[in-house]
C-alpha cells in the first residue's frame, strides 16, 4: 500500500505537468496565429502578384507604385493601401452594365444597343497617380464617344453595317481626341485600347411589332395592286374582244363603211354579252352573244366574209 500511493502521486503530477504545458502551447500558438492575422487583415505586410501592382498612400499624401512582384512590408497607420491595380487585359461594358443600352438614331428611332471594350493598363503612373477614380472617368468618356457614333448614324446601317460602325468606334477610342485639342483616351489614362466588339443593336419589341404589321400591309397592298393589274388586263382583252366582235358583225351585214345601223344598235341594245374569249389572239374573231329575254330565238352569226355572197338558196333566189 505504500508503494502504490506514492506511483499515484507521481502519475497525477505528470498528467498535470504535461497539461499545463499542452495549454501553454495552444495559447502560444493562438497568440502567434492571431498576431499574424492582425498583420495580415491590416496588409501591414502584403502582397503584390503577378501582372498586378500596389499603390500606397504614405504619410504626407505622396503616392507610390509598387510593381515588383513578392511581399512588401509597410508601417502601419503612416502608410495605407490605396488600390490594387490589375496590368492584364480588362473590359469595360457600354453603360456600365451587360445589359442593352437605349440609344436614339438619326432618323429619331430608338434602338437597344451593347458593346464592350478590351483595353490594358500601360502606364501606372498615369492611371492611378494622375486620376483620381479612373474607372468612373474611363467609363465617361468611353459611353460619350460611342453614343456620339451611334446615334449620328441612320437606322438602317445601325443594322445592316455594323462592322463599318464598329470599326469606325474602335479606330475613335484608339486615336481620336475626347475633345478637339485635347488628349486621346489612351494618352489621358495611360492605357491601351485592345479591341471594341459592339455586340447587337436591335429595334425595341413594339417597334419589332410594328414594323412586322407594315410590311405585312404593303404586301396586302401589293397583293391587291397585283389583283387589280390582272383585273384591268381582263377588261382591256373583253373589250378587246367586244370591238372585233362588233367589227366582224359589221362586216357580215355588209357594212364595211363603219357607218351607223340604226337596226343593229337596237338589236345589241336588245341582247346581254355574257361573255367572250378574254385570249384575244390574232384572228380569232369569234363573240359569243347569250339572249336574256327567253323568247326570241337563238341567232347564228354568218361567218367572215359572207356579206359578198347573194343571200338565197341553192337555186339562188333571194330569202325573204
Amino acid at each position: 500500500m505504500a508503494t502504490s500511493q506514492p506511483t499515484q502521486i507521481l502519475r497525477r503530477s505528470f498528467i498535470k505537468t504535461v497539461l499545463r504545458r499542452l495549454i501553454a502551447l495552444i495559447t502560444v500558438v493562438g497568440l502567434i496565429y492571431g498576431l499574424v492575422a492582425v498583420v495580415y487583415a491590416t496588409k501591414t505586410i502584403f502582397k503584390v502578384k503577378m501582372n498586378y501592382a500596389v499603390v500606397l498612400e504614405r504619410f504626407g499624401g505622396v503616392r507610390q507604385a509598387v510593381t515588383e512582384v513578392g511581399w512588401h512590408a509597410r508601417l502601419p497607420y503612416f502608410t495605407r493601401i490605396e488600390q490594387e491595380v490589375p496590368l492584364m487585359n480588362q473590359t469595360m461594358q457600354l453603360g456600365g452594365t451587360p445589359a442593352p443600352m437605349r440609344i436614339i438614331s438619326k432618323g429619331n428611332v430608338a434602338l437597344w444597343t451593347s458593346g464592350v471594350l478590351t483595353y490594358r493598363i500601360r502606364d501606372l503612373h498615369t492611371w492611378a497617380i494622375e486620376n483620381l477614380t479612373p474607372l468612373e472617368l474611363l467609363q465617361g468618356d468611353y459611353d460619350g464617344i460611342v453614343k456620339d457614333i451611334l446615334q449620328a448614324q441612320q437606322i438602317d446601317n445601325l443594322v445592316s453595317d455594323r462592322e463599318t460602325i464598329k470599326e469606325a468606334i474602335f479606330t475613335a477610342l484608339k486615336s481620336r481626341p475626347i475633345n478637339i485639342g485635347g488628349p486621346t483616351i489612351e494618352k489621358k489614362y495611360g492605357v491601351e485600347v485592345v479591341s471594341f466588339v459592339l455586340k447587337e443593336t436591335r429595334f425595341g419589341d413594339k417597334l419589332v411589332e410594328a414594323s412586322e404589321e407594315k410590311k405585312r400591309r404593303e404586301l396586302i397592298a401589293e397583293a391587291d395592286n397585283y389583283a387589280a393589274d390582272q383585273e384591268a388586263s381582263r377588261i382591256r382583252k373583253l373589250y378587246a374582244a367586244y370591238l372585233t366582235g362588233i367589227q366582224s358583225l359589221q362586216a357580215a351585214l355588209g357594212r364595211r363603211d363603219e357607218a351607223t345601223d340604226t337596226a343593229l344598235l337596237q338589236f345589241l341594245t336588245q341582247q346581254k354579252w355574257a361573255t367572250a374569249y378574254e385570249k384575244h389572239q390574232g384572228g380569232q374573231n369569234t363573240v359569243v352573244i347569250q339572249n336574256t329575254q327567253g323568247s326570241t330565238p337563238a341567232i347564228t352569226l354568218p361567218a367572215l366574209g359572207a356579206g359578198n355572197r347573194p343571200e338565197g338558196g341553192a337555186n339562188g333566189q333571194t330569202a325573204h
